[in-house]
């Protein structure tokens, strides 16, 4: 357990030092700030591109519009975001060296997995958090929460395939030892996503649901039990893919 902690605060003084923590809670505060901003002008800058002469109907926007914003920037731009800033946590090490003497020296090569997961993970939860509080805070001062249903789990829904996705890149980083390897790994598995919810079978147990039907869960198309599964296969796959970057890392070459 010490090892853990003194590995997990060599961890956080890196991400210090290299403004990755930094990064991340600017670029999701700044996405906070926009999600119920953006939804509150895009009327007035329709109205103020229309020809003269033009009339056309447009609805005053609602929170709903806010959170559709929320759920449409953070998949997009936010996860983007999170895989790029964290694609060579693993990368990093191989390329510099770093943790031959340490390991030399007896720290478990499971400690080196773990601690880079929960250190990953803080900085996830802390700049999600910080956008989802941003978002929230504006859309109540705009308009009222009504009309806006289960938001907690559609929340806790796309941090939770934040997570997997870190449990990705940490397995690509094991498996590819450089940035581009995980990018395109964790690309793929994505696209692979993407692709099984093609199949109506397949596609109640997909954790993609997660972040692609958090909209649908607020508007009541979707329903509670519709996320119980892909949250299910979600956690499987998060441990399977630390289980399995632990193994691979323990017969890895340094």
């Amino acid at each position: 357990m010490k090892a853990y902690i003194a590995f997990t605060k060599k961890e956080f003084c890196e991400n210090l030092r290299t403004y990755k923590l930094f990064i991340m809670l600017c670029v999701f505060l700044l996405l906070g700030l926009m999600n119920p901003i953006t939804a509150k002008i895009t009327p007035q800058l329709l109205k103020s591109l229309m020809p003269e002469g033009m009339n056309i109907t447009i609805m005053e926007p609602t929170a709903l519009d806010s959170w559709a914003q929320f759920f449409k920037n953070v998949p997009q731009m936010g996860l983007s975001v999170l895989v790029i800033v964290f694609s060579g946590i693993m990368a990093n090490e191989f390329s510099r060296g770093t943790l031959i003497n340490m390991l030399t020296k007896g720290l478990s090569r499971k400690v080196v997995i773990l601690s880079k997961f929960t250190m990953t993970t803080i900085i996830w939860t802390l700049s999600y958090a910080l956008c989802f509080a941003a978002t929230y805070a504006y859309t109540i001062y705009f308009w009222s929460s009504e009309g806006v249903s289960n938001i907690l789990l559609s929340v806790f829904s796309l941090w939770l395939f934040g997570i997997l996705l870190l449990a990705i890149i940490l397995l690509g980083g094991v498996l590819f030892k450089n940035n581009y390897g995980v990018l395109l790994f964790t690309g793929g598995f994505v696209v692979a996503l993407m692709l099984l919810n093609l199949s109506s079978t397949i596609q109640k147990y997909n954790p993609i649901t997660l972040a692609s039907s958090n909209m649908a869960l607020l508007t009541n198309n979707m329903f509670v039990s519709d996320f119980t599964m892909p949250i299910v296969i979600c956690v499987i796959t998060i441990i399977a893919s630390i289980g399995s970057a632990i193994m691979i890392f323990n017969k890895k070459q340094i």
